[in-house]
């Protein structure tokens, strides 16, 4: 892969980068969409990133496609897949690791130990790999996207982070490979996520200011819902995660399923 980008830098192409761990869906294509207006090469990794799940995590049954995935990048027109082995990123040899302090440390890095840890040295690899100009990320993950933005800055890597709007179903749920594993029941469920976010854009383009009562809101919306179990509902800073601040995240389990969502009150809620 490294030989092929820089042979296109060489030629004075941009590059961008879509990283994924596949099970592509239209969240994913609307990153390549992006990327593909935006730079004259584009290349999508598929890597199903081992050391950023914990124990216990769903390593094992992460949803994995490769032959629609590479079908969809064909028909997207993509330059390149990057499908990197584990045994290639991570070689025996390997005792490397890139750790991001504050933005990391809060909700999803407090639940899951060990995962911005990891998620940051795949994206370290990735950028290196590719020689991109531009990587692309979805908002549904807006802490990633904090934590990669803070590591581009902190680390000089010249690598311009560009974060793409959630892409929804029409009744409002984030699409996500997760949502695979959801019963029926738990599917509609499911939606108690975007109608808490909803319910709390509601209450602040009413005046509400007061985080605490903010919070109150997402947390009745989602303990309304019988098959949902609440990890956390947290208003912060959208760049440092710092509290409190505008940016409405949520984490639910729905039956053995975690989601993520979030959206920030200061924009126009979709739906």
């Amino acid at each position: 892969m490294r030989d092929m980008a820089r042979g296109w830098r060489v030629d004075g192409s941009s590059i961008g980068l879509v990283p994924t761990m596949g099970a592509l869906h239209a969240g994913h294509m609307s990153l390549v969409d992006a990327a593909r207006r935006e730079n004259d090469r584009v290349v999508v990794s598929v890597f199903v990133n081992p050391i950023q799940f914990g124990p216990g995590e769903d390593l094992a049954r992460y949803p994995r496609s490769p032959e629609r995935d590479l079908s969809l990048l064909r028909a997207a027109g993509v330059d390149a897949m990057y499908k990197p082995s584990v045994a290639d990123m991570y070689p025996p040899s390997a005792s490397t690791r890139v750790i991001v302090h504050d933005v990391a440390d809060a909700l999803e890095g407090a639940a899951r130990p060990g995962h911005f840890e990891g998620v940051a040295t795949v994206v370290t690899k990735l950028f290196a790999a590719t020689c991109a100009d531009r990587a692309y990320f979805g908002q549904k993950d807006a802490q990633q996207v904090a934590v990669i933005r803070r590591l581009a800055s902190d680390l000089d890597l010249a690598v311009e982070i560009r974060v793409c709007p959630t892409v929804r179903e029409d009744d409002g749920l984030a699409l996500s490979s997760r949502n695979a594993y959801l019963s029926q029941p738990e599917r509609q469920a499911a939606v108690c996520l975007s109608r808490a976010l909803g319910r709390a854009f509601e209450a602040y383009g009413r005046g509400e200011r007061n985080p605490d009562r903010l919070r109150a809101i997402l947390r009745e919306v989602i303990e309304a819902e019988p098959l949902a179990e609440l990890d956390y509902a947290e208003l912060v800073d959208p760049l440092t995660f710092s509290t409190p601040g505008s940016l409405a995240v949520l984490a639910v389990r729905v039956g053995k399923t975690r989601l993520i969502d979030n959206h920030d009150l200061r924009l126009p809620y979709p739906g």
